[in-house]
């Protein structure tokens, strides 16, 4: 497959309510590479946490805009697969230079991406809604000017922010309106949560997931179309290489993994 509109159009089939998309979050060209050889695994996608740690700059737009481009483009040419890229706000102070940021991210292969309506971290407010749509509107342009169906998965923070159900759910279908595919809602942390916004939002539901998280059949039960874990896999990744870190330096056995066929 080598057509980016290809890619996106296959991208867009793979968000199932009751049949989920599982994407575990890649950061660099050989998470990309492993990840999607695994069987079953059929899109991938980045985690912005994951990438600005191994930049060692802070999450939320510490990476900047080129550095974001470079790491995106050697995730997708890694592999074939489609790859829908952590975006963070659409690196842009306002919704033309979100149109033109977008635009560079397809250029260099991307068949989706997530947009969040939080200008700094979640605690310190969102965007007004009027102006966090005008964001996702002017993405949706973006796409269209260049011909590629790319999924835009809408980051909604209010949920988690402040518990405020009604404006959660009030961005989330505005979000849709401005041409979003997918809603992708913080805070889904039980089945009545998820539950609700399956049925609340006029539209398609992500969720991020972890070892407290709503099963994963489970999700796929209440209707979720799309599962993804962020940063998470880094950690667990980092996790297993302290663990062969504190074997190694004690003299015990060598983990089996130091085996592993990269």
């Amino acid at each position: 497959m080598t057509s980016l509109v290809e890619k996106a159009q296959l991208l867009g089939t793979l968000h199932v309510p009751g049949k989920p998309l599982i994407l575990v979050n890649v950061w660099d060209a050989i998470t990309a590479r492993t990840v999607a050889s695994v069987p079953g695994v059929k899109a991938l996608a980045t985690a912005s946490h994951s990438i600005s740690a191994t930049h060692d700059v802070a999450d939320g737009g510490g990476l900047g805009l080129e550095a974001a481009l470079n790491s995106a483009k050697l995730i997708i040419d890694a592999v074939d697969l489609p790859v829908t890229v952590d975006f963070e706000k659409g690196y842009g102070l306002d919704t033309s230079e979100v149109q033109s940021s977008v635009a560079k991210l397809l250029d260099v292969g991307a068949a989706g991406f997530n947009i969040e309506d939080s200008p700094g971290s979640i605690s310190d407010g969102q965007f007004e809604v009027q102006e966090a749509a005008s964001r996702i509107a002017a993405s949706r342009k973006a796409t269209e000017l260049v011909g590629v169906p790319a999924v835009i998965n809408a980051r909604v923070d209010s949920f988690l922010a402040n518990g405020d159900w009604s404006e959660a759910r009030t961005r989330a279908n505005s979000y849709l309106d401005a041409g979003a595919d997918v809603i992708f809602m913080f805070g889904l942390d039980n089945e009545e949560k998820v539950e609700r916004a399956v049925r609340e939002i006029e539209g398609k539901v992500s969720v991020i997931a972890g070892p407290r998280s709503v099963p994963l059949k489970r999700l796929a039960e209440l209707g979720v179309c799309r599962v993804s874990f962020g940063g998470r896999p880094l950690g667990l990744t980092l996790s297993h290489l302290k663990d062969a870190a504190s074997s190694l330096t004690a003299l015990a056995e060598y983990p089996s993994e130091l085996g592993f066929d990269y």
